[in-house]
């Protein structure tokens, strides 16, 4: 006993040696080729035929209890190499059949013997049709759907791509994903477009090989005969009878693994990527509404109450049916009570104040930043039910400190009874400033632009930049991102539309306060820098221009820059001191327009639209030039039309006027063109060439 398990050990670990060093694939190809060209023993053919049908029920298993179909990338290989195995055997099981099968049926081994006369009880007829049967449903239906399923899931799941790739850098320009966050989503993108590309060759595999199956069962069938009269002296009755059983039983046992690799890669292809095995995902769609399970139930009940029908089993299954439906609106009743009870529990369970006089403890101050959340959100935000929406709102505090150089204040988050359930309410400083509907059990289909159809679900819009969207059910997924949708779940519609209004609102969170602890940071650095700034300008200055610079989208990141440029500057003008900082900080704001390109295409006025406004300026001030009625709607529409040209061909949008034109100019786009940037000439670097293209007129 010892000694056998020693062996045992022994093989274990060759066999694991072996794989280890990459030779499990050549010696598999190797026994191939040798089942192709080297006569076997039916006893060997009898070990390899068991095998065969193991590892396709191996194949089978995997598929189904696998949740997602990336978990098994590798399966278009394993589709060829049990394919190859199959067809090598195929080969070696005819050899056989021809060679010995004068000798009887048990020549070609005891796996054919046993399926040419067990399963098709030694009737080589009822064997042909069975063996009819079995290829047109692995040939006519499993494989032809199959392949037709993998030629779309390819074709589709290229042309979503570039969604998907958007969707990747929106999620990580919003914060909610890091750097290795996204390349992990890039590498699962490609590897899904390489998974669905090799299914749609490998399932050409499937179908050649039940292709094959039917031209062997014929070969084999006219070669034992030829065999059986010309060389054995059989009698044609006695030699048809005894190949084509052979070639029967040789025929099932190929069919049989086809058949249920054919299935399996049938279940691969029509898979849905979710967190779910087939069985969860089939239970939880197919019983998620009780009214389909009592619907039939009451049918069946009726069909078993007519006369002839057998009315135990039809009656029985109805009373099942029904049972099942009364606990599945028990189940959801219960459910749902749940989660008022939770929702209002902390209004039920808040203690009654006792009475007291009133101090500066009840006057509440307004939140700087807050988010109000229905009842049905709080899942949303609470960690204990596996909210996920507390995690992502700080890796966007992150983020947003980062890029505007300044820390952003917490989010309040508290829920409101007042709102409607599903609604969510953003406000700055005790203002509302966003308000949308989400739905926790559906994701938001966002169309980018350019999508290949339609998805049934509640039409809406993305709060954060007003694309058209569709809030679609879960098993809407896979083909909502077929037509080219850009899927997201309602925690990230609200984090996106938060990180949005954080953003075009900064100028609003930077107080004093923050300005100081910004300054306080500097001096660690730089005290003489920041001991001479707040020689000359009030903190209340400093405050303004970098309220004007974040008002402008300009970050605060290169303090140092901004302070020396403040602090070499005789005038008190928030306006003129924001115009000089700009200057100085001019390298910066063009490498963010547009990178290391040494050509600056721009937009500029024509010159005596230019000219005039200069006139008009002197005119009006501060306020803003004297332009006579009409004009600034015209050239309103000419800068328009000139945005939508250079979006069209995929260019920044940059406006180039003279320094004192470009405040105005930029007060009078920032909301209606929020995508035009507004410099002046001597915000752009010597080393940077300009290049108009197109110049705005006065109509």
């Amino acid at each position: 006993m010892a000694t056998n398990s020693q062996t045992l050990r022994t093989l274990r670990a060759t066999f694991q040696n072996l794989l280890a060093n990459g030779l499990g694939a050549p010696l598999l190809l190797m026994g191939m080729l040798s089942m192709m060209v080297l006569p076997m023993a039916p006893f060997m053919l009898d070990i390899f035929f068991t095998f065969n049908i193991a590892l396709s029920l191996i194949v089978l298993m995997a598929a189904v209890y696998i949740q997602r179909p990336m978990e098994f990338a590798s399966f278009p290989t394993v589709l060829l190499v049990t394919t190859l195995l199959r067809l090598s055997l195929n080969i070696a099981s005819t050899r056989v059949v021809l060679l010995e099968g004068h000798a009887g049926p048990g020549a070609a081994g005891q796996v054919i013997q046993a399926f040419g006369d067990f399963v098709v009880g030694g009737n080589f007829a009822v064997g042909l049709v069975v063996f009819a049967i079995l290829v047109i449903i692995n040939f006519v239906v499993v494989t032809k759907g199959a392949g037709r399923i993998s030629e779309v899931s390819a074709r589709f799941t290229l042309d979503a791509m570039p969604g998907k790739q958007m969707a990747i850098d929106a999620d990580l320009n919003a914060g909610l994903i890091n750097q290795d966050d996204a390349r992990a989503r890039r590498a699962e993108v490609m590897g899904e477009a390489d998974f669905y590309g090799s299914m749609d060759g490998a399932s050409k595999f499937v179908r050649g090989d039940a292709v094959a199956g039917i031209l062997i069962l014929f070969i084999n069938m006219l070669g034992g005969l030829t065999v059986g009269v010309l060389q054995h002296g059989l009698s044609v009755s006695e030699a048809g009878r005894t190949y084509t059983l052979l070639t029967v039983g040789d025929g099932l046992v190929a069919q049989i693994p086809a058949l249920l690799l054919s299935t399996a890669a049938a279940i691969m292809v029509t898979r849905v990527s979710s967190a779910q095995d087939m069985g969860q995902a089939v239970i939880s769609q197919l019983f998620r509404d009780p009214r389909a399970l009592g619907m039939t139930g009451a049918i069946v009940g009726i069909m078993g109450m007519i006369p002839g029908m057998p009315n135990v089993a039809f009656l029985s299954l109805a009373i099942l049916a029904g049972v099942g439906t009364w606990w599945m609106v028990r189940q959801r009743t219960a459910t749902e009570q749940a989660q008022q009870r939770a929702a209002a529990a902390p209004a039920l369970q808040a203690p009654k104040e006792q009475q007291r006089d009133l101090s500066w403890d009840d006057v509440v101050q307004v939140d700087l930043i807050g988010l109000e959340v229905g009842y049905r959100l709080i899942p949303l935000v609470d960690k204990a039910q596996g909210g996920q929406l507390m995690k992502r709102i700080k890796a966007i505090r992150k983020k947003l400190s980062q890029d505007l150089g300044f820390l952003i204040p917490a989010v309040h988050i508290r829920d409101n009874l007042d709102l409607h359930p599903g609604t969510y309410r953003i406000t700055l400083l005790g203002v509302t400033e966003g308000e949308s509907e989400v739905y926790t059990d559906r994701d938001m289909a966002i169309n980018p632009g350019k999508v290949y159809g339609r998805v049934p679900g509640i039409e809406g819009k993305d709060p954060a930049f007003g694309l058209e969207a569709v809030w679609i059910e879960a098993g809407q997924r896979e083909l909502a991102k077929s037509f080219g949708y850009t899927l997201v779940d309602a925690s990230t519609v609200i984090a996106t539309h938060l990180s949005q209004i954080l953003q075009d609102h900064s100028q609003s969170l930077l107080g004093r306060e923050e300005v100081q602890q910004i300054l306080d940071k500097l001096k660690v650095s730089f005290p003489k820098l920041v001991e001479d700034l707040l020689a000359i300008l009030p903190i209340g200055i400093i405050q303004k221009v970098l309220q004007n610079l974040l008002e402008e989208h300009i970050s605060l990141r290169d303090m140092r820059t901004i302070a020396e440029c403040l602090a070499a500057n005789t005038s008190r003008d928030p306006n003129v001191l924001t115009g000089a900082v700009r200057i100085a900080l001019g390298r910066s704001i063009i490498q963010n327009l547009v990178g290391l390109s040494k050509e600056l295409p721009v937009i500029a006025l024509d010159p005596s639209l230019e000219q005039l406004m200069q006139q008009g300026l002197q005119s009006g001030g501060e306020s803003g030039p004297v332009l006579e009625p009409g004009l600034a709607e015209r050239v309103h529409k000419s800068l328009a039309d000139a945005v939508s040209r250079q979006e069209t061909l995929g260019q920044p949008t940059i406006l180039l006027v003279s320094a004192a034109l470009r405040p105005w100019l930029s007060r009078f786009v920032r909301h209606s063109l929020p995508g035009l940037s507004v410099l002046s000439y001597h915000e752009v670097p010597e080393d940077r060439q300009i290049r108009i293209v197109s110049a705005v007129g006065r109509g």
